[in-house]
């Protein structure tokens, strides 16, 4: 059991880690979007979005899902349960407010838009 939670706070700290994985979530709290939308606003090739998505579906942090043809991903708004919980074992972290969190990513995305 407790391995097995290493492992997933390992892969969602490391998914956060990345400051393009960070900016795609904070563009995926706005809406669903096809993989497609999600790489306008990079300068990179689709393929290299590609890989930030899949981090970032490995990690949970978001769910992809096809309709029709399209894949969409949107934030899996229970991701980061298991880092809460583990933050509040040091007793540093009395209540985690997602709704804060969700602020703090949409200002940072605000104040750092990605390259055009």
């Amino acid at each position: 059991m407790m391995t097995r939670m290493c492992s997933r706070l390992d892969k969602l700290f490391a998914a956060l880690a990345d400051p393009t994985r960070r900016e795609i979530l904070a563009l995926l709290l706005e809406a669903d979007q096809a993989v497609t939308e999600v790489a306008k606003p990079f300068e990179m090739s689709l393929a290299a979005v590609s890989k930030h998505l899949s981090i970032l579906s490995r990690a949970d942090l978001i769910i992809q899902e096809k309709r029709g043809r399209i894949k969409y991903c949107k934030v899996n708004p229970d991701a980061l349960r298991p880092a809460i919980i583990w933050m509040q074992g040091f007793g540093q972290f009395d209540e985690f407010d997602l709704d804060s969190f969700e602020e703090f990513l949409e200002s940072k995305a605000l104040h750092h838009p990605p390259a055009h």
